[in-house]
């Protein structure tokens, strides 16, 4: 998958330190993935939910943080759309952020 883009990873990692080390695994895995369908994401993070617009929920860091990602899958292309603590996932609409 390409990732679309790295910058909102970084930085939420330099203000949360200890979300760099699930942050960073999550980037190399997502960068080297083929998901043709969420089926496939499914496979790979067992806890991941879709949303409206193939906006799928990542659950980091034993569920402390979540990532909201737009997935074009004929693309192969991934869209980083929000990266937080959990408390500031549930004030976001993840349907259209």
């Amino acid at each position: 998958m390409r990732v679309i883009s790295r910058k909102p990873l970084r930085e939420f990692a330099a203000t949360h330190p200890p979300a760099k080390a699930p942050l960073d695994a999550w980037f190399a895995e997502a960068s080297r993935a083929d998901w043709a369908s969420f089926a496939d994401v499914r496979a790979a993070y067992r806890h991941a939910d879709v949303v409206a617009g193939n906006r799928v929920i990542f659950d980091m860091g034993g569920n402390k943080y979540r990532l909201v990602a737009k997935i074009a899958y004929k693309s192969r292309t991934l869209y980083v759309r929000f990266v937080g603590t959990h408390a500031e996932y549930d004030k976001i609409d993840a349907k259209t952020i």
